[in-house]
């Protein structure tokens, strides 16, 4: 269930109205009425990005080739039923993206859900939040880092799957000959965040 809007019949067609009215439906959602995931879509160079969060931290971003309704049937499949578009609760998220791509290298440091992960997928993943800016890592050597140096296909997987692309950095891991491999946002993607992170000439 997505609570996002009064029902239509309710509300009259005035947007700036309704935005007043959503911000003190997101106002009360605290406590025992908080949503189980809250959300908002954040504009950038790679098309518009899905951001989600639980309380304990941010849970999912998908980019814009996902299916947005999609991913928010199974955040409310996986975590819980009550979905709130809360757009000022994840004001620091979406600040720290376009901090980033302007260039700015800081990880980012709030808090994070990794609950969609599980088993060596997510040692893959805490190992990969270790990987600085502008440094690139080879599959092999991530699954070596993860503990199994011969998982390096388990190693692909994980970073396809990565459920916070971005802000767990899996578009820094390539092939052991250089290339860049798949990801998640698209090749195109991929290539643009290499360049954004490349030292300057």
């Amino acid at each position: 269930m997505t609570i996002d809007a009064f029902p239509v019949e309710h509300v009259p067609d005035d947007s700036a109205r309704l935005e007043r009215l959503h911000a003190r439906l997101e106002d009360a959602a605290v406590g025992e009425a908080a949503p189980d995931v809250h959300f908002r879509v954040v504009d950038s160079p790679l098309g518009a990005l899905f951001v989600a969060a639980t309380e304990q931290g941010v849970v999912r971003l998908a980019f814009e080739l996902e299916d947005a309704e999609a991913v928010q049937q199974q955040l409310a499949d996986r975590i819980g039923p009550r979905v709130l578009r809360a757009p000022r609760r994840l004001d620091p998220v979406a600040r720290w993206l376009d901090a980033y791509f302007a260039g700015a290298a800081a990880p980012f440091d709030g808090p994070i859900d990794l609950r969609l992960a599980r088993g060596f997928r997510l040692q893959v993943l805490q190992h990969l939040q270790q990987v600085a800016y502008g440094r690139r890592i080879s599959y092999g050597a991530l699954a070596a880092a993860a503990g199994n140096p011969g998982a390096v296909r388990a190693t692909g997987t994980a970073c396809a799957t990565n459920p916070l692309p971005l802000l767990i950095p899996c578009h820094r891991v390539v092939r052991s000959d250089g290339t860049i491999g798949a990801y998640r946002g698209g090749t195109e993607a991929k290539v643009r965040l290499l360049a954004l992170e490349a030292p300057p000439a």
